[in-house]
């Protein structure tokens, strides 16, 4: 079923329902058009979300992989196809598991250039120790520039007790900041608040 992104959005990321191993969502432009389809695999050692042009999973996008089996504070580097690395993702471990999510993001020569984290000061809280009530409370984040805190693009969930949706709006283009990044982060998000659900 087709989702047309909210105003002001590039993108949405819906959790395909009933998807019993790993996780798996759709994709979809700002026209409600299937923009790629992503695929968490089940039972492996290290975490690996590989994001594909469609349902099909015949041509990657990228992937999405820990560097390691064990890591608290968890980094996945984005790759295309080719093994190329184009950036990456590092979650901070204990502030991320006990107030909100934060993670630093990489450029491919593993310098910071920008900060992915959750919005709000209660309600991050809520979500993780009260369970039957985080639904109230979606999530959002900012994702901001390093070197000068502008404000690169928001995600924002929906609000709906039965579907995931995760929305893409991108404020402003940086070279640093490339498309496939900032989708390979919605995607990872989705993918890490479904376990966390």
């Amino acid at each position: 079923m087709p989702v047309k992104a909210a105003p002001g959005e590039q993108y949405t990321v819906r959790r395909k329902i009933l998807k019993i191993f790993g996780a798996a969502f759709h994709i979809y432009d700002a026209q409600g058009s299937l923009a790629g389809y992503a695929k968490q695999k089940a039972f492996k050692l290290r975490e690996d979300i590989r994001i594909y042009t469609d349902e099909s999973c015949s041509s990657e996008l990228i992937v999405l992989r820990t560097q390691q089996v064990i890591d608290f504070g968890a980094t996945y580097d984005i790759t295309l196809p080719t093994g190329e690395k184009i950036g990456s993702l590092r979650r901070k471990g204990l502030k991320s598991s006990l107030l909100r999510d934060e993670w630093l993001v990489f450029d491919d020569e593993g310098a910071q250039v920008g900060m992915l984290r959750e919005l709000g000061s209660v309600q991050p809280i809520i979500r993780r120790y009260v369970n039957d009530i985080a639904v109230f409370f979606p999530q959002r984040f900012e994702i901001v520039r390093s070197s000068d805190g502008a404000h690169i693009a928001t995600l924002r969930q929906h609000f709906n007790p039965f579907i995931y949706r995760l929305g893409l709006a991108v404020h402003q283009d940086d070279q640093q900041f490339d498309e496939l990044i900032l989708l390979g982060a919605t995607c990872l998000i989705a993918a890490i608040e479904g376990r966390q659900g």
